[in-house]
């Protein structure tokens, strides 16, 4: 009989950021910039890598992978963020909330492995100079890319499963802009401890083992660069390590700070905004736009541009001047 009188809960209600007007007003046109910015930056990284023969290294292919998960990632959430501020209805089907939270959970995994592996790349270029060109072969290079997304789907999936098979017959009210397993699992009626405990050995597994690859591969880049007796070379190499350490930091921050605690917290979608809109802005920048090689070849693209520009409006003034002063064959038959 008490089975009977449950109610199953047909779609959740996405309250988002409904308390705070005027702050949705203001991310509403900052989630539409960093919607474009993400999206133009990171497709003119793919773009150049792809046109660019010296860009054609392992570094830059880890970049372009990692450029096409951003634009992914972003898609995900952002005009999930942009419809919720637009519309007055927030609902989402109980099918297309458990679809939005494992595809963000699996990029967001698939995210934190791949930036273990792009840390993993430097530090064979940096320690094992002489040996990096045969051990980053075109084929183990690929290999290496596949292994992050394996990893971030599967393990993505054991959560998601386990959160799927709770039940939901009460209150269908989200307090976050996303379906997320924290927010979502606190509405369960049924007992969450087996859930939340597979969510947290999920979350530690897809974030802390690679964020401790991290941290070890960082600390030997560090111990190696710190032997170089240039201090051009010190500065080249630390510079591009720091930027790699800076956002990597942000996005492992606030990963812990919310997937470590499945409880979930009334805080958890202000600190989601940080890597769902925040991040990905700078990450096409810190990663690829501050390189050096890149902004070489951006130079030297435009550069051709503008002289390509030039001579075409050249040859159109000579064009012009020749028309109607040299060649009276080409004037109207009334001048």
């Amino acid at each position: 009989m008490q089975d009977a009188n449950k109610t199953t809960v047909t779609q959740f209600v996405l309250l988002g950021f409904s308390n705070f007007k005027t702050f949705e007003n203001i991310l509403f046109y900052a989630a539409v910039l960093a919607y474009v910015v993400c999206i133009f930056g990171n497709t003119a990284i793919i773009i150049l890598v792809r046109l660019n023969p010296s860009l054609r290294t392992p570094m830059y292919y880890f970049i372009t992978t990692f450029a096409v998960l951003e634009i992914m990632f972003v898609s995900v959430t952002i005009p999930e963020l942009l419809a919720l501020l637009m519309n007055a209805t927030k609902t989402i089907s109980v099918p297309g909330c458990f679809i939005q939270m494992y595809a963000l959970n699996a990029l967001g995994e698939t995210e934190c492995f791949l930036l273990a592996l792009m840390v993993l790349d430097r530090y064979l270029a940096i320690n094992k100079p002489l040996h990096y060109s045969t051990l980053m072969t075109k084929k183990f290079c690929c290999v290496l890319a596949i292994f992050p997304w394996l990893a971030g789907f599967t393990i993505s999936s054991i959560p998601t499963i386990f959160t799927m098979f709770l039940d939901f017959c009460g209150p269908n009210e989200i307090n976050h802009f996303f379906c997320d397993l924290g927010p979502l699992q606190s509405l369960a009626c049924s007992d969450t401890y087996i859930t939340n405990t597979m969510t947290t050995t999920a979350a530690a597994t897809g974030t802390t083992v690679p964020f401790m690859i991290i941290i070890g591969l960082y600390i030997k880049i560090i111990m190696t660069v710190s032997k170089i007796k240039s201090s051009s070379g010190k500065q080249k190499a630390f510079s591009t390590c720091s930027a790699h350490l800076i956002v990597t930091m942000l996005f492992f921050f606030t990963a812990f700070l919310i997937y470590l605690r499945p409880n979930g917290s009334q805080y958890d979608k202000f600190y989601s905004l940080l890597y769902t809109v925040v991040t990905p802005v700078f990450n096409p920048f810190i990663y690829a736009l501050r390189n050096r090689d890149v902004k070489k070849v951006l130079r030297n693209v435009f550069v051709k541009f503008l002289s390509q520009t030039g001579a075409n409006i050249g040859a159109i003034t000579r064009l012009k001047v020749l028309t109607h002063h040299e060649n009276p064959i080409l004037k109207p038959r009334w001048l």
